[in-house]
């Protein structure tokens, strides 16, 4: 009887499991080969994988055991899923019937799919994998060609990248040397909209600074042709750029989703933007789905901004999807026998037309004042609820638009101002003993305790609100939040009575008289 084992990676959400392939091959009582037998926890694709291994093999000039070959995925309570194991399935089943030496697998990881022809193919989330092996000790992985790239981002990690079966095999014999795969050389950085380009619409570029500034949702209606979509594919270019911590955790959502397949992959330095069609569904916008369970594009969206452009449109129980992880920064996707969870720090923009026959001009408006009212409340009030300020973006005139000259101000400096805005609130808060680091994520009840609670005189404003019931306790709390986020762009110690009575006017998206 024969035994040998090599290590693969499963993914459950963001987290990367080693798993232990064994295989043991002995001689059955009866002729002919056998199926093979699995252990564990194997999804129906792991369970298929037998058929490409088989297949693989044949088209390698390598034959499959003709015996009895048992298979076990360890741990065996872990749900293995996917077909990253399909190579060191063959591999190790190849190991424990004496076919191929393994002394060279000492310290590897195994990631790729077999085609039927043998060649090695990618697999989604090859970064997060492989950081999880590299955190479990191993050294050396071997990965398709397809994934060499983004595997290479790894450090401390030898990447070989065969093309096919029979390529490691005589790898493993000594007969040829794989080439270890290095980082791509880093592309042109991306261009980025600029805010240079937009014209007019003052009121709502001075919103979308304090958006960033703080890290907060923003609401824009406005009639088609405002710029609603301008100021929103704009919003990343004056976020900061990420860190090297919140780059690879951008990056592994972005390879979970496997969108670095079959070409060169460096870490995103950039905040991502997202803007789903509005016919997506539930699974493709928090995640989730039926078999493999990827991010959504709540999650591909984290550390930037989420772009829901025509709000109104959307199916009213997709939107509400949101309404969760926006609260918590993060979406939770819980099966029978797994919860799988996806960081989802995003901005959040929606955009709507002020009524369903949207004219460019208000005074062109055929609608009725109740299809206004039913158009818009599409959106449920918990959702709007959650949004820190709205914006009503009117007409852009013509002379703004044939204008020779444009003094609009560009990226650039307004990026600066929220840069050193938000180095102001993050040193307030670490001062203070806290991890907040954006405005958005301090919670309501410590900016009312009395360590942070305003003079009433300077919240007077939206005391009053509140106490007319125009605001509630949630909307409240956002005040706060983006009042201290202006004061931060003015400099201020702390709020004043301008800031908040700015931050309400934000809140509720016009001017309070």
């Amino acid at each position: 009887m024969g035994y040998s084992r090599t290590s693969t990676i499963c993914m459950i959400g963001t987290t990367g499991i080693v798993v232990t392939v064994e295989a043991s091959v002995f001689k059955s009582a009866s002729k002919g080969s056998e199926a093979v037998r699995m252990s564990g926890l194997p999804d129906s694709v792991v369970n298929q994988a037998q058929t490409r291994v088989r297949s693989a093999m044949a088209n390698s000039a390598l034959s499959f055991p003709d015996k009895s070959v048992s298979v076990n995925f360890g741990p065996a309570s872990l749900p293995t899923t996917g077909s990253a194991a399909d190579l060191a399935l063959a591999v190790t089943i190849m190991c424990a019937d004496d076919m191929v030496p393994g002394h060279r697998l000492d310290g590897a990881v195994l990631l790729a799919e077999l085609g039927l022809d043998g060649s090695l193919r990618s697999v989604p989330g090859t970064l997060p994998a492989l950081m999880a092996a590299r955190q479990a000790g191993l050294t050396t992985a071997i990965v398709s060609p397809e994934n060499a790239s983004e595997a290479a981002l790894v450090d401390g990690m030898t990447v070989l990248a065969p093309r096919n079966l029979a390529t490691l095999v005589a790898w493993l014999y000594g007969q040829t040397e794989l080439e270890p795969a290095v980082p791509a050389e880093p592309a042109s950085v991306p261009k980025i909209p600029d805010l240079a380009e937009l014209r007019g619409q003052p009121t709502a570029r001075r919103a979308l600074e304090i958006a960033a500034a703080g890290g907060h949702h923003m609401f824009l209606l406005g009639p088609p042709g405002a710029g609603k979509t301008m100021l929103a594919e704009r919003l990343p270019s004056i976020l900061p750029p990420l860190s090297d911590t919140e780059a690879v955790e951008v990056t592994s959502l972005h390879s979970l989703r496997g969108r670095f397949t079959g070409g060169s992959a460096e870490l995103i330095r950039h905040a991502p933007f997202e803007a789903p069609h509005h016919s997506m569904t539930m699974q493709a916008l928090v995640g989730g789905g039926h078999g493999h369970v990827g991010p959504g594009s709540l999650a591909l969206a984290h550390r930037g901004v989420l772009f829901i452009d025509e709000a109104p449109e959307w199916k009213r129980t997709v939107l509400d999807s949101l309404r969760q992880p926006l609260e918590s920064g993060e979406v939770q996707i819980r099966r029978a026998n797994v919860s799988i969870r996806y960081p989802a720090k995003v901005m959040l923009v929606l955009a709507a037309n002020p009524c369903p026959c949207a004219p460019s001009k208000p005074h062109d408006c055929t609608c009725p004042a109740r299809n206004k009212h039913r158009y818009l409340s599409r959106i449920s009030r918990p959702l709007i609820d959650r949004i820190d300020l709205r914006v009503d973006l009117p007409a852009v005139p013509a002379s703004a638009i044939l204008a020779d000259q444009v003094d609009a101000e560009p990226s650039e400096p307004v990026a600066k101002r929220v840069a050193t805005a938000r180095e102001a609130a993050a040193a307030r808060w670490a001062e203070a003993g806290e991890a907040w680091k954006l405005n958005s994520e301090v919670p309501g009840p410590a900016l009312r305790s009395a360590k942070w609670r305003l003079p009433p005189k300077t919240s007077r404003t939206a005391d009053e609100l509140l106490m007319k019931e125009r605001i509630t306790a949630r909307g409240y709390d956002r005040i706060l939040k983006l009042a201290w986020t202006i004061a931060d762009l003015r400099q201020h110690g702390m709020p004043t009575a301008e800031d908040v009575t700015a931050a309400s006017e934000l809140r509720l998206g016009y001017t309070i008289t």
